[in-house]
């Protein structure tokens, strides 16, 4: 049984009808094709046919009156034709052939030289290239369309590692604009300069990077976690280039740091209430006995002496277990709706005195429009306090102390920021930061933060330190919007 011609349409576009016949009946007696011929004598017609996208195949005459085949053929492509395009000539001139070919026609023929086996040849070699460049061009256009909607960073590097090309996310991960990026190398947004040595260490040994965890720096000074890979193919000229991609973790380390706390605290909370019991009770003894033996005749002034020292101490000791219960436990609060600006603005003025006398120059930036939450404001005023107190006393009383107060909304979250350029936390101790009784000041009991940490969860708020020891700290407090 025959196998089925290929069905092909093609218009030529000549304005002298002889030519027109002329090459439609070298087309015809090509056999290996079931073709549909037809004529479009004007250059406007033409295009409106290009427009509807009816044929397969175009010969376009390079005469058409006041236009040229040339003319047609930058209007198709700027109109998107994918379809071959010959241009026919009446004589072969080379400079018009190269000009038409960088243009984009897919032949170029000679009318006089024309026969039926030229154009077979011709039609075999259009249809099949062109097949072939819309493959690419839909793989091109599938592959971009992923490259440019990634929510990851993506990016293209040269050898020297500066951005060549990058998706919007990667403009939106590192802050910058485009013509700003096309500047950088990826060393310049890596923060950290062990980071630098390693990323060129896996090069130099292994030629590419998978999964490489690395802290990237923003255009506004912000960093973020990455996941960072990258691979080295070749150019269509040898040479080697990068394709990256970064993948944002920063919230989900945030995440992963705030339940390892509150697993923390919980563990903390459960022995500091199994202590609490144990002390408790042989403490009401002792207070028992001690209320037992006062008035008694055995007492005297020596005896009431002691006793009174028991008494007060004991007293003691159950307002520390107390103490201890309450900042391991989240408390049961009251909630009403007010302003961050508000509390902050309260809690400014109670340490006002202390970042007087300790001559620090205190910077406050305030977001323009209220924002909203559902807090206990004595609370939450405590809570803040503490962490300005300690900003303060981190910082020397030289008159170089610089306290930035910052509150922001991005809508479904308000953000506070407490930035000092004291003596920083080393990073071994922001883990235990906000553990009960752990404290670096000479005198300190460590219940500060501790209680700090239990008022802010009792809010939904989101904490994150940053510290870099003698450049400074950074508390980051995160709330939920109204």
């Amino acid at each position: 049984m025959p196998l089925d011609k290929p069905a092909i349409r093609i218009l030529i576009i000549d304005d002298d009808e002889d030519d027109y016949f002329i090459t439609s009946e070298y087309l015809r007696q090509i056999e290996e094709y079931s073709l549909t011929i037809e004529w479009s004598y004007k250059y406007s017609d033409a295009i409106e046919h290009v427009k509807s996208r009816g044929y397969d195949i175009y010969f376009v005459d390079y005469r058409l009156g006041a236009k040229t085949g040339l003319d047609f053929l930058k209007e198709a492509i700027r109109l998107g034709c994918e379809e071959p395009i010959v241009l026919l000539t009446g004589k072969g001139n080379k400079e018009i052939d190269i000009e038409a070919m960088q243009i984009g026609a897919t032949d170029y023929l000679v009318k006089t030289e024309l026969n039926a086996d030229k154009l077979e040849r011709c039609l075999r070699y259009a249809l099949e290239r062109t097949s072939y460049l819309k493959a690419l061009r839909a793989n091109e256009r599938k592959y971009r369309s992923i490259f440019e909607l990634s929510k990851d960073a993506v990016f293209i590097a040269d050898k020297a590692l500066l951005f060549r090309d990058f998706n919007a996310a990667t403009q939106d991960l590192l802050g910058y604009a485009r013509e700003e990026m096309q500047q950088l190398s990826i060393y310049d947004v890596i923060s950290e300069d062990v980071d630098k040595k390693l990323l060129e260490k896996l090069l130099y040994e292994e030629g590419e990077v998978n999964d490489l965890e690395l802290e990237v720096q923003t255009q506004l000074g912000e960093k973020k976690i990455c996941i960072f890979s990258l691979t080295a193919p070749l150019d269509a000229t040898g040479h080697i280039y990068y394709q990256g991609l970064m993948h944002d973790i920063t919230n989900l380390r945030r995440a992963e740091k705030a339940n390892l706390m509150v697993e923390k605290l919980g563990a903390t909370g459960r022995l500091v209430r199994t202590l609490a019991h144990e002390v408790r009770n042989p403490l009401n003894n002792i207070n028992m006995s001690v209320e037992q033996l006062i008035g008694t005749e055995a007492e005297n002034d020596e005896n009431a002496l002691y006793l009174d020292i028991i008494q007060r101490n004991s007293k003691r000791i159950g307002d520390l277990i107390t103490e201890l219960l309450d900042t391991s436990r989240p408390s049961e609060l009251s909630f009403e709706r007010c302003t961050l600006q508000s509390v902050m603005d309260d809690s400014i003025a109670d340490a006002l005195d202390r970042i007087t006398l300790q001559r620090i120059n205190m910077q406050i930036k305030y977001y323009n429009e209220p924002c909203y939450i559902m807090a206990n404001k004595e609370k939450l005023k405590i809570a803040f306090l503490n962490i300005i107190i300690n900003a303060v006393e981190a910082m020397p009383n030289d008159g170089s102390g610089e306290l930035d107060i910052e509150i922001d909304s991005t809508g479904s979250m308000h953000s506070v920021k407490v930035k000092d350029n004291g003596c920083g936390i080393p990073e071994e101790h922001i883990s235990r930061l906000f553990e009960p009784y752990f404290t670096s000041k000479r005198n300190g009991m460590g219940l500060g933060l501790a209680a700090t940490l239990n008022i802010l969860q009792s809010h939904k708020a989101q904490v994150d330190v940053t510290s870099v020891v003698n450049s400074g700290t950074t508390f980051l407090i995160s709330f939920p919007s109204l």
